[in-house]
């Protein structure tokens, strides 16, 4: 099996070398490449995209904004940013918009492709100079830890959506499940948060930033 790769990058020649990299590894393949937020967008509705590769600095959309869009349409998509700059404030609000990574460029190849990988597999890569200064920041700030709570990333992902208005058949679509089993994980999460109902459980996502 192998997982498409999504490459936004507004340096064609750097795309280039990102590609290359990538796809040294025969489980990734770059299906499609973008030079900005909107039309990285435009891809996500064209091709079936397992893991974004998203620039932060780039013209018309820049890349917190496409992620926020990107884990609002595609909440199953994994998003990995990979940018120049080493900025706290970036990588802040990267993590609090959804990205699952944040790797600077002066990274090895071979770290790159572990992220990804880390992703795919449910886990979060953050650069270690960039962790240093954001981890005890995002824990101070968060609320609530998300790691703390008793769910799974599917419960979470399902809690998010409930708490923006979704009904069952619109959370079904969009994380590519039936219905049953959608109300099902609801049944269970509403049973591990110890929840009345689906009102409370959007409470819930509200109050503790899932929403």
């Amino acid at each position: 099996m192998s997982y498409k790769i999504l490459l936004v990058e507004d340096q064609s020649m750097v795309r280039n070398g990102l590609k290359m990299m990538i796809e040294q590894d025969v489980q990734f393949e770059v299906v499609a490449e973008a030079e900005n937020g909107e039309e990285a967008l435009r891809q996500m509705e064209i091709h079936l995209i397992d893991v974004v590769i998203m620039d932060i600095r780039m013209p018309v959309m820049n890349g917190i904004v496409a992620t926020r869009h990107i884990k609002k349409g595609w909440p199953h998509v994994y998003v990995l940013m990979l940018t120049t700059f080493n900025d706290e404030e970036y990588a802040v609000q990267s993590l609090r918009e959804g990205a699952d990574g944040f790797l600077l460029k002066t990274a090895e190849p071979e770290k790159l492709i572990q992220a990804i990988h880390s992703c795919l597999n449910g886990g979060m890569t953050i650069h270690d100079e960039v962790a240093k200064k954001v981890m005890p920041r995002l824990l101070k700030t968060s609320g609530v830890e998300h790691k703390e709570l008793p769910l799974s990333e599917r419960e979470i992902v399902i809690t998010r959506l409930i708490g923006e208005g979704k009904t069952n058949k619109e959370i079904a679509e969009e994380l590519y499940l039936s219905v049953g089993t959608v109300k099902n994980h609801i049944t269970q999460t509403l049973h591990k948060l110890e929840l009345r109902d689906r009102t409370q459980l959007a409470i819930f996502a509200v109050k503790n930033d899932l929403a």
